[in-house]
């Protein structure tokens, strides 16, 4: 059976406030030419199709269009919600966009409930595993404790256990939304951090054939059946060095399993350049960026008069201008941004403390940051699930 994974397609986003519904569109039809020239026989969308919990109109309609050329093609589509989507509203008429071939996972209780498509070389089983915020499904799991780790787990006995009751040779896919070790982030994705752990391990989803993930923008192997495909388009200057694609996956009749990637079309390479203006302007060697979305980070001593209108005669698409002078990080005068650059929101907290008292936190009063951080997230998922 041939799949073709694909994941945070995050409709309605913006690059730097350029609107990306025509790339998003594109992308769309370059899904559907592909599943049609491939021959593929399912497609799997690991979750964040939206960007936010309430979509734009425009996005609502891309996915409305996304959804009936799917149909229209007649391959089984299997659709799960990540941590940017409304898993409510993305999964309204789940029933009867079903019966279309387009099935969206979006109810934890589901895990263990697969899509069964046949092949000449027995069945597979599809299970869609959404995005587990772990407060709010810690009682359908009825686990003790809120984690990544204990909820999937969790979710996984349940598709383990469904499994051994389907006939020998059944093969199996999981669709999970999850940040696993050994994964590459980038600078667009959410943080999902949970009592100060973010990622699970890989040996989380031991037992069946292919883990098809998404949360991560890269796409990235984690191990030989567990894959990230990454975002279709970039979301970040972060994602410069990305190779946007999609997976292309052959499970053989035995299990075993050969992958290719797909490139997805994008709209501009992305560029970031980093030096004194001067230089920017005057270097022959980029050239070559043009016509690229550029962030120029500048290290001149005295910000320049007028930056980006200046690097916009030059590189008519710069989207971003960063100030990173040429002085030590203690030198007076250093950006708050700067210092906090690359630091989680706890251990801000964290050094906010020691500032005002001398002395950092312990280990209780670590404990209580973490549990204070880990409520306010899930209280906003939960209002935002509610809207």
């Amino acid at each position: 059976m041939r799949l073709l994974h694909t994941s945070d397609w995050h409709l309605g986003r913006a690059f730097h406030r350029v609107n990306m519904l025509d790339a998003q569109s594109r992308f769309i039809g370059h899904l559907v030419t592909t599943a049609r020239e491939r021959e593929v026989d399912a497609v799997v969308v690991s979750g964040d199709v939206y960007d936010r919990a309430v979509p734009p109109l425009a996005a609502v309609r891309l996915f409305d269009d996304a959804l009936h050329r799917l149909a229209d093609l007649g391959v089984p589509t299997v659709m799960i919600s990540g941590n940017h989507d409304s898993a409510r509203r993305l999964g309204v008429g789940a029933g009867l966009i079903g019966r279309a071939g387009v099935h969206l996972r979006t109810d934890p209780a589901g895990c263990g409930t697969p899509v069964v498509l046949a092949g000449p070389h027995g069945d597979v089983a599809f299970y869609g595993l959404p995005y587990l915020e772990p407060a709010l499904v810690k009682d359908e799991f009825g686990v003790e404790r809120a984690g990544h780790e204990t909820v999937l787990a969790a979710a996984m006995d349940r598709v383990r256990a469904d499994l051994a009751t389907r006939p020998p040779g059944t093969r199996s896919v999981v669709l999970a939304h999850a940040f696993v070790t050994g994964g590459e982030v980038s600078d667009s994705e959410r943080d999902i951090t949970v009592g100060g752990v973010a990622s699970v391990p890989a040996g989380v989803f031991d037992g069946v054939d292919y883990t098809a993930l998404g949360h991560l923008h890269g796409s990235q192997t984690i191990t030989e059946r567990v894959r990230y495909s990454g975002s279709p388009l970039p979301y970040s200057f972060s994602e410069a060095d990305h190779r946007k694609s999609m997976w292309l996956v052959d499970l053989g009749p035995d299990g075993s399993l050969a992958a290719e990637r797909i490139d997805c079309p994008v709209p501009r390479p992305l560029a970031r350049l980093r030096g004194r203006l001067e230089d920017l302007l005057a270097d022959p060697a980029l050239e070559r960026h043009t016509d690229a979305w550029v962030e120029a980070t500048l290290t001149d001593p005295v910000r320049p008069a007028d930056p980006m209108a200046r690097l916009a005669e030059r590189f008519p698409h710069a989207l971003s201008l960063v100030f990173d002078p040429e002085r030590s990080p203690q030198a007076p005068g250093v950006s708050y941004a700067r210092r906090i650059a690359g630091r989680s929101e706890e251990q801000i907290a964290e050094d906010f403390v020691a500032h005002v008292r001398g002395v950092g936190p312990d280990d209780l009063e670590r404990a209580v940051l973490r549990d204070a951080f880990d409520a306010v997230r899930a209280d906003e998922t939960a209002r935002e699930t509610a809207r």
